[in-house]
């Protein structure tokens, strides 16, 4: 009697027990429960009815997502489910990856160009690529151009072009491509606090570099 008893109050709390099937769409996406991995593609959470779990589904070149459940007791009621139908990176696919980010390239100018010469043409590069130069010092040979910014659905990124004297003789500039992604949507560009380097590049500027060593330098 003892041990149907003890067998008939298990079977209440199985009954009762509260679980919630979270899947994605990407049966490979990693699936994290408050912090810790617990499965890829699909996991069956078991709540307890006083906490409330922080649930994240991420897989890389995809979009983030997250979602809040809660236990009887701890908040609204959980649904029975939760499906993430997972979306590409808007932010990734309009970009690169690269070692040309955030590194200084020095390009040695063509002997035939004068520093005027070779000023002016540095400049039209410039301005095939970007709307605005902030600084442009001919007499320093120093230019930067105001940062381009855009935004993603998950992502801002934010781009700038620094040009700087590196030798006189043989004239040399240093080429920097600056960028710099925040994590979050529409994060305002003076923000510096929430940018960080970014290795990638957007694709509208992956010839910046093999424009300034092809036409700086072409005989």
């Amino acid at each position: 009697m003892r041990k149907f008893l003890l067998l008939f109050l298990f079977f209440l709390q199985t009954i009762n027990a509260q679980t919630v099937k979270i899947s994605a769409s990407e049966t490979d996406a990693t699936i994290v429960v408050n912090g810790q991995r617990v499965g890829q593609g699909n996991f069956k959470l078991n709540l307890d009815k006083k906490e409330c779990y922080k649930v994240k589904v991420e897989k890389p070149g995809f979009l983030r997502y997250e979602a809040t459940v809660c236990g009887k007791k701890a908040g609204p009621e959980a649904p029975k489910s939760l499906y993430f139908e997972m979306k590409k990176d808007d932010a990734e696919e309009a970009s690169i990856k690269t070692d040309q980010a955030n590194i200084d390239f020095e390009v040695e100018v063509n002997s035939d160009l004068d520093v005027t010469e070779a000023w002016k043409l540095t400049t039209q590069i410039v301005t095939d690529y970007f709307d605005a130069i902030e600084v442009s010092d001919k007499e320093t040979s120093y230019l930067r151009t105001a940062w381009s910014v855009q935004s993603f659905q998950q992502n801002t990124i934010r781009t700038r072009l620094i040009i700087k004297l590196s030798k006189s003789n043989p004239l040399t500039f240093k080429v920097k491509l600056n960028s710099e992604y925040s994590g979050s949507n529409a994060t305002s560009v003076k923000a510096d606090e929430q940018f960080r380097d970014w290795d990638r590049i957007l694709r509208k500027y992956k010839n910046v570099i093999s424009d300034f060593s092809t036409r700086l330098t072409k005989k």
